[in-house]
């Protein structure tokens, strides 16, 4: 008998052409989003209630009623609600952009940082700082936007250009270019005034002391509209991630969806670090933690992020208040010490990094 031709069920049988991801893409997802927004409440409950004076939970929801004594209300009600906002706004930005960035740029290693918006958001704070003599919060604020929104622009234009535009390798390695010259660019503005150095200093470590709640909220909406973006953006990206050939496929314009990502990522990017400064690790670490939670589609991987990075960075503020012994550690000091061995361990328990 001649042997019956492989047919399309025959191939949909054996397990190596099976395409896995839509049940990797459902694993762990009600449970992983109840774990994160519990990891979530029990961050913002501690940044609220644990510092250099620790205070009990019940006084805590009293002074953000304004009640209780007022030096509680103070703390609580002004310095730790700001800072808990701030790392909420912060947080969520930088967990969405970096899961953007490793997916645009198929760098499973790639950070908000890796086009170069943080460095062109650093040379706004630097500008910002000679113009106004110091560091002048409110102003400084929208300098490093204008900045990061500047070396966006210039990433724009080389991804529409022939040579990156078909090369994800090649717009990385024109962004870590651009990032080099933006730093160098600011270290010489740095050298040649004190006060700048001053400004500069207290603001490239990372912090969430600097802004009031007034300043936050102020530029709330451009992160809002980053989101919305990106949220926009999932199911290109999603297709994206299978290879341009295969996205143009499933009707997906792969230059288009790069654009408006790299819009977004600089509006979310840009947005916190012109806030905190640029804290590492964060967009790094977080979507491949979420990754292990709840598979590889973004569609999934985005929102999760925006709900685990801000818990991360809340942690290590709170961290930070406690290990200072009288004097507070930078949320972004800390977080390279939590992110660096997080990384490390993730990559030796030999688990496949992707971006997808």
């Amino acid at each position: 008998m001649a042997p019956r031709p492989h047919t399309a069920p025959d191939i949909a049988e054996r397990p190596e052409a099976q395409d896995t991801r839509p049940s990797r893409r459902g694993a762990g997802l009600v449970p992983g989003l109840i774990v994160a927004l519990l990891a979530l409440a029990a961050a913002v409950v501690a940044s609220l209630g644990i510092g250099a004076r620790p205070i009990p939970p019940i006084e805590v929801v009293g002074a953000l009623l304004g009640q209780g004594t007022q030096s509680v209300v103070g703390i609580v009600g002004e310095l730790r609600a700001n800072r808990t906002v701030l790392g909420l706004v912060c947080g969520a930005a930088l967990g969405a952009s970096g899961a953007l960035m490793q997916t645009v740029t198929r760098n499973p290693i790639a950070d908000p940082g890796i086009l170069g918006v943080n460095a062109g958001a650093a040379l706004g704070v630097v500008a910002g700082a000679t113009i106004t003599g110091g560091l002048g919060l409110a102003a400084t604020v929208w300098f490093a936007l204008v900045g990061a929104g500047v070396a966006s622009a210039i990433i724009l234009l080389l991804s529409a250009s022939a040579l990156a535009a078909s090369s994800p390798v090649r717009l990385t390695l024109a962004g870590v270019a651009l990032a080099a010259v933006l730093s160098g660019l600011s270290q010489a503005f740095v050298v040649l005034d004190e006060a700048v150095l001053q400004a500069y200093s207290f603001w490239q470590v990372g912090s969430l002391t600097a802004r009031s709640i007034d300043e936050v909220t102020g530029v709330v909406p451009i992160v809002v509209v980053g989101a919305v973006i990106a949220l926009l953006l999932l199911r290109g990206l999603d297709a994206l991630a299978l290879g341009d050939d295969s996205a143009i496929s499933l009707g997906v314009r792969p230059g288009r969806v790069r654009v408006w990502s790299l819009v977004s990522v600089a509006l979310l990017a840009g947005t916190a670090t012109a806030l905190a400064g640029p804290i590492s690790f964060v967009g790094l670490v977080v979507p491949h933690l979420v990754r292990g939670m709840v598979g590889a589609s973004l569609i999934r991987v985005v929102p999760m992020s925006m709900v685990v990075a801000p818990a991360l960075l809340l942690a290590a503020d709170v961290i930070g208040r406690v290990i200072g012994g009288g004097s507070e550690t930078p949320a972004g000091v800390v977080m390279a010490f939590i992110g660096a061995p997080l990384l490390i361990a993730y990559l030796a328990t030999g688990r496949k990094v992707g971006s997808a």
